[in-house]
This record gives C-alpha cells, structure tokens and sequence, in this order.
C-alpha cells in the first residue's frame, strides 16, 4: 500500500479516517501498511452522513496540523468515503484524498469517479463536491469480514453496471452468484474490476455528469427517495437501489423499451440474492415528494434513466406522475 501511495505522488502528511467497526477488523493492518501522522474514527451509518459528521472531521484536521500538503485518506464503505470525501474537498479549499473501500459496495461505486457528499434531512446527498481521489485501493480481502446483507447490497450496485452497460457482466452474475457469495477472490476481482472499468469510462467522458454520466443514476431516483423517506434507517443504499431498478424496469417496460423477458430476469437475479426490507407501508406520495427534490431535475424536470433492454439505457424527462404511481406500485410502496 505504502508503495502504490507512492506511485500516486501522496507526500508523507497523512490523516486516516475511518469508523469504530472498520477498525476493529482492519485497523492494525492499515496502521501496518500506511504509516500515517495520526487516525480520527467517526460514526458510519447514512445518519451519521451529516454536516456533525464533518464537523469533527474539520475540527482534528486543524488541531493536528494538517495543511495544503496534506493527504486525507478514508478507510471504510461509501458512507466513510463520502464524508471523508467532501472534507477533504472542502478543507483548506481541497487537498489530496484516497480512498481505501472496505466494502463492495464502495469498492465498485462510490469511491470511483469523485462524487463526494453528505445527506440532508431533506434529501440524499444534496450537500457535495466533485473531488476525484489521487488513488484508489480497492483489495477483495478486505470483504471478507463484510456480514452478508453488506456484500449484498453492494452486488445490487454490480448489477446496476450490467444492466447499464454490459449483459456479460450481468450473465456472469447470474451464473456465478453462488461464488461470489462464497467471496472466491477471484470472481470479486474481476467484477469489482469489470465495474470500475465501466464507471471510469463513463466518468472520463462526462466528469461532472452533464450528459453520459446519468446513466450511472440508474435506480437510484427511486432508490434515493426510499432512502429518504425512510428516514436512512430502515434501507441498505444497494437495497434501495435494487428497488430502484425494478421501478425503472417497470417503467421501460410499460414503455416499449425493456422487452419483458429482460425484466424478469433482473426480477428474478433480484430476488435470488436475498430478501429486501419491505416498503409496503411507505407511501407513494412521500416518495413522489422526494422524488420532486432530486438532484436530477433540471429546470423542474426530472431527468429518469430507463433501461433499454440489459446492457443499454435511455434518459428520459417526461414519466408523468400517474406512470411513477404504478411503478412505485409494483414493487409494493401504497
């Protein structure tokens, strides 16, 4: 690690942040590997993804020094990488950041491509910057201490990148659930490669998501205001997003654009890899309001990606309310 940090260009001033539970299981390894000035833990969790959050953050850097030289590096899951992410952004108007992801999840998405944030209570990552990492170091043995329901939700992320841009990557899931569930190293290599490889292409075409990175939204306009409304508690972000994809399906499909078998096998993938909590008493209003407030809409229009078939999508900004009503329907929301 402390190599590929030097191949990077990262000067010797180095922070780690990371959460209580990632350290218990990762800490004396990252003391090992990355020899740093010192290390700050905060709370994990979408609730602790808050302007208190970073806060602390903002208050250790200066009392420890930290300066424009400075290398603040994230260890731990999306939540970790986003917080640590936009402090680091923000902090003496920006310095270097890496993330270290510690679950698939982060791994495969949100510590690829620069997105950095924290929630607000009226919606998901309203509050952000774009502040690529100088690396990234994404290692498949740090999930194996990952409890299954995690490493799930990551997946549902995997299974975004298939349905997006790439059927093989959505066949080899298929056939390989049973091994990726087993954590064989290298089935997780390849699809966590398999997946950064098309974020990053995505990303190097449209950084700052004016028009092709949309496509990486992909159940998550949905799935962000499921989050929401749930108040963050209830939803693992990769579960919302699974339910997201499956409204977005529903919507493809009572469009013309996804052919139905299509749907069902991203229904039926869904469903094999486990339970999702249910959404059964949310209802659809407050999703819709949510939904109005995304970071997606532009100019009172909300910009929704639809899949077009497994391996394509299509950006639309005309789903009528009556339309989300019945997708929302089918995945159980009253």
């Amino acid at each position: 690690m402390t190599r590929w940090l030097a191949e990077s260009g990262v000067g010797d001033l180095r922070f780690v942040v990371s959460s209580p539970n990632v350290w218990k299981h990762h800490g004396a390894a990252v003391t090992a590997a990355l020899p740093a000035v010192a290390h700050l833990l905060v709370p994990d969790g979408e609730r602790a993804k808050n302007h208190q959050t970073l806060g602390r953050i903002y208050e250790w850097l200066i009392q420890s020094g930290a300066d424009r030289t400075s290398t603040i590096i994230a260890v731990g899951g999306g939540v970790i990488g986003d917080t640590v992410g936009f402090a680091a952004a923000s902090y003496l108007r920006g310095v270097d950041l890496v993330q270290v992801p510690t679950t698939l999840l982060a791994q495969v998405d949100s510590a690829v491509g620069g997105k950095v944030g924290i929630n607000h209570a009226l919606g998901k990552n309203l509050i952000g910057a774009f502040h690529p990492p100088v690396a990234v170091i994404a290692d498949p043995r740090l999930l194996d201490t990952l409890p299954r329901r995690e490493l799930r939700a990551g997946l549902y992320e995997v299974v975004k990148y298939g349905v997006i841009a790439s059927r093989p990557l959505f066949e080899r899931i298929v056939a390989d659930l049973p091994r990726i569930f087993a954590r064989e190293a290298d089935v997780l290599t390849e699809i966590v490669a398999a997946s950064c490889r098309i974020k990053a292409e995505v990303v190097a075409a449209d950084e700052r998501e004016g028009d092709r990175r949309r496509i990486l939204n992909y159940g998550h306009t949905a799935g962000h205001a499921l989050e929401a409304v749930t108040r963050y508690r209830r939803l693992r972000h990769g579960e919302a997003v699974a339910y997201g994809m499956l409204v977005a399906a529903h919507l493809g499909v009572s469009r013309g654009l996804m052919d139905k078998d299509d749907h069902a096998a991203l229904a039926e993938l869904i469903g094999r890899m486990g339970p999702l909590p249910s959404v059964t008493d949310v209802p659809a209003a407050e999703v819709l309001d949510s939904m109005r407030r995304d970071k997606k809409v532009v100019a009172g229009r909300l910009h929704m990606v639809l899949p077009h078939g497994l391996g394509d999508t299509v950006i639309v900004d005309d789903v009528t309310e009556k339309e989300t009503r019945r997708a929302l329907k089918s995945i159980g929301v009253r």
